[in-house]
């Protein structure tokens, strides 16, 4: 069984190193990833990260792996910011509030697709127009979910989590871990 990384996330790649996990492959879905009109933050994470490990071409022995991150502060889902004034508008909003990440994982093989969310609740200090500027000139906030990364400069900002640190990165190792034993991957 060979294991393939439907994802083109350099984090993801990495985290599954940290554990030990090597894909056999690389090929990053494409597919829509624009949510759908009042649907849940939750949902949307399960659909796209679902929608991902089907559109990976693949054998049906083999394992595809996909995940999508979705960052939720009350009922509004925060994408990846298309330009610098959205990331902006993203931490101004998270400022001195807590927040959701909610990264759904999918393994697929053959016919059979399983699916997990897991939800990490993310509280921000209270931040300055200078530490939105500051922060914004970094260029950290490009390609990610709510417009920051915990693993960068942004954890100045993050004086507490309740759950999964891996699962704010992009990739919650634990249940992924389960997940591909559950598909038949062994370690």
């Amino acid at each position: 069984m060979r294991l393939i990384l439907g994802s083109a996330s350099p984090r993801r790649l990495e985290l599954l190193a940290q554990i030990g996990i090597v894909p056999d492959e690389i090929r990053s879905a494409d597919i829509d990833e624009d949510p759908i009109r009042r649907e849940a933050p939750r949902v949307c994470a399960l659909r796209l990260a679902r929608s991902k490990a089907q559109a990976v071409d693949a054998d049906a022995s083999d394992l595809v792996l996909s995940a999508d991150t979705v960052v939720a502060a009350g009922a509004r889902m925060l994408a990846k910011p298309r330009d610098a004034v959205e990331a902006e508008r993203f931490l101004t909003l998270l400022s001195g509030r807590r927040h959701r990440v909610i990264t759904a994982i999918a393994a697929r093989k053959g016919d059979e697709t399983r699916a997990k969310a897991v939800e990490t609740a993310v509280r921000f200090k209270r931040l300055s127009d200078e530490d939105v500027s500051r922060y914004i000139d970094t260029g950290e906030w490009r390609g990610k979910a709510g417009g920051y990364a915990i693993q960068g400069a942004a954890a100045a900002f993050i004086p507490w989590i309740n759950g999964s640190y891996s699962n704010v990165v992009g990739l919650p190792l634990a249940e992924t871990v389960g997940l591909l034993q559950g598909m038949g991957l062994k370690r």
